[in-house]
């Protein structure tokens, strides 16, 4: 069953390397992800799982050991998820995963045995949800990285320019990951999450289906929307 859970987004930016200059605009973003990863660290899980968003070629299971870059955004940085021998060298993982990889790196997890799993943007809420029962029902305790953005749609300058519907969607995804909210996070809308670009509803909704009766509880540890995307950082235990 799952026994903890921590929310994080996914931007390349996230990694210094790539925001450069821009590095120090997310140090606090970086530092509620460590705090929400040593939420999962300290539940102790027998497996944990990186869930976040992929493009078609990149969906499904990734091993331990699948290999990431961040070349596509200028950096040559390699990551693996977590330990294992390297995946094959045609399948990398997409970029959410990549993120994730280097994030676990940092914070040098060792905890549990762990795998990723790519999942779509436009997977219906109702296989999201069995996913996630699926991924419970894996050990006896189990634990999630759930990485996904917000909407991209907070002001004039974001990758979608500005929709007055973003930041009420960003606020209910907030209130829903602090308080640990499993039926809101079941009944985020999939098409409004699609038009404003929110990468983080699918993986949201995974969670959502591994958490139904776990009985957690959650905090929200970030809510910022730097470059017009929502940020949210969260942990449940």
């Amino acid at each position: 069953m799952l026994v903890a859970a921590a929310v994080c987004p996914c931007p390349p930016l996230l990694v210094p390397e790539v925001a450069a200059g821009a590095a120090p605009e997310l140090d606090a973003l970086r530092a509620a992800c460590t705090d929400a990863l040593g939420v999962l660290a300290a539940a102790r899980p027998d497996l944990l799982v990186v869930v976040g968003p992929a493009e078609e070629t990149a969906r499904g299971p990734h091993p331990a050991g699948t290999r990431g870059s961040f070349r596509g955004f200028g950096v040559d940085l390699e990551v693996r998820l977590g330990g294992g021998e390297p995946g094959p060298a045609e399948r990398e993982l997409p970029p959410s995963l990549a993120v994730a990889a280097w994030l676990l790196e940092r914070t040098g997890w060792a905890d549990a045995p762990l795998e990723g799993l790519g999942v779509g943007e436009p997977l219906a809420a109702e296989r999201c949800l069995r996913a996630g029962q699926d991924i419970a029902a894996r050990a006896e305790r189990v634990a999630l990285l759930v990485m996904g953005d917000g909407s991209a749609c907070r002001t004039v300058k974001a990758p979608g320019y500005l929709d007055e519907r973003a930041a009420d969607f960003d606020a209910g995804v907030a209130r829903a990951l602090g308080a640990a909210d499993v039926a809101a996070l079941k009944a985020l809308d999939a098409e409004l999450a699609y038009e404003l670009k929110a990468s983080g509803r699918a993986p949201w909704q995974v969670l959502a289906g591994a958490a139904d009766g776990a009985g957690l509880g959650g905090a929200l540890l970030h809510d910022e929307a730097p470059y017009g995307v929502g940020y949210l950082v969260a942990a449940w235990s």
